[in-house]
């Protein structure tokens, strides 16, 4: 019945489509055209916390994300063997495919997994110093909305991912604040000086 219901769910969201928007879902899906942003998050990063919270902000952030790509992709996409949309010989030629087909199993979406612990880390260290912090939740929200789009993931997929990242990143952060045994985040530009 779930599953039955994730599978209607996607096809409606894939066969909801417009022209002038299958180019801005798959830019909006591709990895390397976010490098930008992820600049000016370090940058954030580096601007509100001292050198030492930095450098373990930086790798913890970069172990989470690992976690959350690798939990997605090496653990339990062979573990469940569930079909990308596009793979799925029931579906596949009923989808709109305007970014061609992936790897062959989808669940979970390490696109998902990824954007969604990044959006967690940076709104769990800067939420004090930037308040719109939460709009990266927006932009981890669209990209999951772009892989069912594209007809690369089912709901599931995207949802499972979802918990992933969220899961990786706090872990992450519960890690920081052991690890440095600190005040609140938002003093610490004001302790170093």
């Amino acid at each position: 019945m779930l599953l039955e219901w994730d599978r209607n769910l996607s096809l409606a969201i894939n066969q909801f489509h417009f022209n002038w928007l299958d180019p801005v879902m798959v830019f909006w899906s591709q990895k390397w055209v976010w490098l930008p942003l992820y600049a000016l998050i370090l940058a954030m990063f580096y601007r509100q916390l001292d050198l030492k919270r930095f450098i373990t902000a930086v790798f913890l952030i970069a172990a989470a994300i690992t976690l959350s790509d690798q939990t997605a992709s090496t653990l339990l996409k062979p573990f469940f063997e569930r079909l990308r949309p596009c793979h799925d010989p029931d579906l596949q030629y009923l989808l709109h495919l305007p970014d061609g087909c992936g790897g062959q199993f989808g669940f979970a979406s390490s696109h998902a997994a990824n954007s969604f612990c990044l959006a967690t880390l940076v709104f769990c260290f800067l939420r004090v110093q930037i308040k719109y912090s939460w709009m990266l939740f927006l932009w981890a929200i669209i990209i999951g909305w772009s892989r069912i789009y594209l007809g690369a993931h089912f709901m599931g997929d995207i949802l499972a991912g979802y918990i992933i990242g969220f899961c990786c990143a706090n872990m992450s952060f519960f890690l920081f604040r052991k690890w440095i045994k600190s005040g609140p985040i938002e003093s610490a530009k004001a302790e170093s000086t």
